[in-house]
Order: structure tokens, then sequence, then C-alpha cells
């Protein structure tokens, strides 16, 4: 039997038709809202003293990677074995060539991202090696996941930055598939986006594609990727992960420096002690990439939550989660760099009301907090194994409400509405007035996800949840996607490069 269409649905989609139609693809966010700085300048100072202490006491592992370690040994660190003791004020000190603000360079200039300063870069989730959505359920993503991602991404309003592998195509021996990824990146989108740097090898491969597309000489100018550089958390660098830096640094591209700290397990269980640890282990990261290039450009990362004390599963949207990204935030702003923090994280594993609570709890802190560049703003499930294609578009209509909270309050004549207070007068309504009539359409956001009818219509059209409208709206926008199309001859020449590399590649990753 077909499904009910009643007047007042048909009309709500109309307007919301018209509303999508309207819609082009917002521009990354100018804050016009002053950040908030939870921390006082005393808390601040404690923080910084006791990352230095950290810094030049406990010191930093270097591991494998020869060519890091003798870096920081001619910077005047004390190097023992692989371990590296760096003097109080030294990181600060070579830190202070990065750029306080840069720009990343996109296939299409109108989509170039700015991080730094007022700026605010939503990005989608990156990582995981499943995927989800109401019919087929949790399973493998595949390359073709990830090209629908990447689209999904390409067609949200408020998605301003393509960002890392959304999911692992699973189905591509893993010491190749960095090359499909990097591919499809480039070429179903025209926005900027990120490297894939598990080994040294990869990102050089990523900068060796993009210079394919952008050309060698135009990189040494202008940072076209982001490679995100996790540090082992309690204190350490692995080798794939500083050759992967190196990499990036040298050739003037971004690196986001990340320690992935949970509370509890990888620091300690109090936020301050964990703040002192991102805090050291990133000044470490960041500096080396000043080492290797002076001015290369880099963003202060943190991945911040806790485990469950009762079950060792990490935990998202928690007070003291939210208390570390206004922090690190503040940190990064008195270091001059930018910040990259937040999202829309949870530990549920469908899209419920759990996973709303704790991805609100953290997305909006992180625009509050004046973070530049917010990984995993949509579509993040199971504490990030897991891309849903619904939590998606949910958490991409919630960035949208986002980026209207961020430009503040409208001030013109046109937000004082004095002339339709006056028309209006005392006891009446302004449901009819010239105001009203003017500026109805645009006047609040009109949600992609949100059902405002009564009980009744709502029950007439099908009683759908809020999961079951949201997969009806990436499977329209997914219909609706515009290739950007590109250059065939970049096109060619890119599939050459990989084509040439994966013959000589073996399937499994090594160390290089």
């Amino acid at each position: 039997m077909g499904e009910t269409v009643t007047p007042a649905r048909r009309g709500r989609d109309t307007r919301r038709a018209r509303a999508q139609s309207r819609a082009v693809k917002y521009p990354y966010i100018r804050r016009r809202l002053q950040p908030v700085e939870l921390l006082s300048l005393e808390a601040v100072e404690i923080i910084e003293a006791n990352a230095e202490t950290i810094l030049q006491e406990v010191g930093i592992e270097f591991r494998r990677d020869p060519e890091s370690l003798e870096l920081w040994r001619q910077a005047g660190a004390e190097v023992q074995e692989e371990r590296v003791r760096i003097p109080r004020g030294l990181a600060r000190k070579l830190l202070a060539t990065a750029p306080q603000e840069f720009t990343l360079f996109a296939r299409n200039p109108e989509r170039n991202v700015r991080f730094g300063g007022d700026a605010t870069v939503f990005s989608p989730v990156g990582g995981p090696p499943f995927v989800t959505d109401i019919e087929q359920g949790r399973r493998y993503g595949t390359l073709e996941d990830l090209i629908n991602f990447i689209k999904l991404t390409h067609m949200a309003p408020a998605m301003h930055f393509s960002g890392g592998c959304m999911c692992e195509p699973m189905e591509i021996p893993p010491n190749k598939r960095h090359l499909d990824i990097q591919y499809a990146f480039f070429r179903y989108s025209d926005q900027g986006c990120e490297a894939t740097p598990e080994t040294g090898g990869h990102a050089a491969d990523a900068v060796g594609l993009a210079q394919t597309l952008f050309g060698a000489p135009y990189l040494e100018t202008h940072p076209v990727v982001l490679g995100n550089i996790n540090s082992n958390s309690p204190l350490v660098y692995d080798g794939r992960m500083l050759r992967a830096l190196r990499v990036f640094a040298s050739h003037n591209q971004g690196t986001i420096v990340v320690p992935a700290v949970l509370a509890g397990a990888m620091g300690p269980v109090t936020p301050a002690g964990c703040l002192a640890e991102i805090l050291a282990e990133t000044l470490a990261g960041m500096a080396l990439t000043q080492l290797v290039r002076p001015g290369a450009p880099v963003i202060l990362g943190s991945f911040v939550g806790a485990i469950s004390m009762r079950t060792g599963a990490p935990t998202f949207g928690t007070p003291e989660a939210t208390q570390m990204i206004f922090a690190t935030a503040q940190l990064a702003r008195r270091l001059k760099v930018p910040c990259r923090s937040g999202g829309s994280l949870c530990a549920s594993k469908v899209a419920d009301a759990q996973a709303a609570y704790e991805s609100a709890h953290t997305l909006l802190p992180t625009l509050l907090a004046g973070v530049n560049l917010v990984t995993h703003a949509a579509g993040w499930l199971e504490g990030g194994l897991v891309a849903s294609y619904e939590k998606f578009v949910m958490d991409a209509d919630q960035c949208a409400m986002m980026q209207m909270l961020a430009q503040g309050m409208d001030l013109s004549e046109r937000g004082q509405a004095l002339d339709a207070i006056r028309e209006v007068g005392p006891g009446s309504h302004f449901l009819g007035c010239a105001h009203t009539l003017a500026n109805f359409e645009s006047a609040f956001y009109q949600s992609t996800i949100a059902d405002y009818s009564s009980y009744e219509q709502w029950s007439l059209e099908g009683k759908l949840s809020a999961e079951q409208r949201a997969n009806r709206v990436w499977k329209k926008m997914l219909a609706e996607y515009q290739d950007p199309g590109i250059d065939a001859a970049q096109d060619e020449a890119m599939r050459d490069f990989i084509a040439r590399r994966k013959a000589v590649l073996s399937d499994t990753i090594d160390d290089e």
C-alpha cells in the first residue's frame, strides 16, 4: 500500500525543497561570538608549567626514528636512547615560527578554508572501519561507502572540509588503500581534505598525488592537505607517525598533532592532569615540525574523553571532556596556533537519545570554545568505530544550526524590527504584518530532519522517527549529487601515479 501524503506534508516538503534549492555551500564560519575561556589565568599558567615540567623531567619517547632524535639533539634537548628531555621553554620557543593562521587550498578556490583566528571549520567523521545504515546494518566499510560519504560531505551545506577517511575501504589491501582513498577525495569533491599518514611512505604517496594534481612548485607555497599525526599516549611518538610528520612538514603541508588521551587510560583521571599531558605531547610534536621546516603550518589537536570506570569503554559528552575542550582551545590561543578538537562524539551504538545528547554536549562547547578545526562533526557512532549514514545527516543539520548561532544576533534595521512593532501595536499579532511577510522564509533556520507537525499529521505520515527521516535525506542527497568534474589530463595523471605505486607496493603495511 502506498504512503499517505497529506496536504500538510506536501506543503512542508515543498517549503523544505525550496529552502534546500536556495541553499548554497556555506563558507567556513567566521565567529561573531567571543570564545568562552573557562580557565582563569592562574589555572592556565599551572597547566603550562606542569607541561614544561613533564617535557624537562619525564621527557617524550621518539621511537624508531633516528632523524627526529638528531633534530632534537641539535636543538639542545637531552637525548638518551629514544627518550628526549626538552629544556623548559625550548619547545615553545621553537613553535614561535609556526603560522598563527593559515589557508588550506582546495581544488575549488571558493572552498578554501582558513585555520586559526575567528575561523571554525566543520569536517566529518574520520577513521571508522565499520559503517551502518537502517537497511543494511553494521558492516565493514567499502570504497563505495567512502565515496558516498565524500559525496554527502560535498553536498552538506555546513561541512566546509572533507576531512579524513570517513570509513576504511576494507576490501582493498591495507598498504595500497591509501592511494584509492586519496584519489577518491581529490576526484569526487573539490573541497580540501586530509591525507593518509599511517606511515612515512603513505604520507609521501599522498604528497606525490597532490603534486600530480596541483603541481610540485604550488605545494611549496600552498598547503593542500592536512596530515593527522597521533602521539601514542602517554608520552610516546611512534616511528611511523614521526616519518609521516616529517614528510608533511618538509613539503609545507599542514599537520595536526593530536594526542588521543582518554582520562583514566592514556591519561590521569583528572582533567588538569590530562591537559598537562596533552600540552606536553602537542608542544613536542608541533615543535618538531618547526625543526623540520620553520614556518610549516601546524594545528594543536586534542581528542578528549574518558573511560568508564565500570567497563573500561570510552565515554564522551561528559562534563570533564567539556572542560578539556574549552581548555585546549584556550591553551592553543596562548601558543598562537590553530586548534583542532571536539565534534559530534558519542559512545552510543545507534542514532538514539544517548547519541544526540552526547554529541550535543560535545559540539556546542566546541563552537563556544572557539575551536578552529572541528573533526568528527558528522556521522560518528560507537566511539568512532562506526560511520553512520543517518547520523551523518542528523549531525550535519546540527552543524548548520551551529553556523547560524556563530553569526551572532542580527542588529541591523531589519533585525531590530521596530517597523513591525509600530505596525502591529498592542494586543495584535505579527503573522500578517509587512515585516513578517518580507522575511518569513529566511527568518529561522529550517531543519532538514526535525518534524514540527501535530501528532495527528505525524501519525498519518507514517510516525517516522528522526533516524527514518534522516534515511530519506541522505538518499536524496546522493541522488542529487553533482559531480564537480576534473580535468581529464589531471585525472589520468593521478590514475597513472596510483598504478605505478601499486605495482611496487606489497599488500601488508610495513614500517616505512
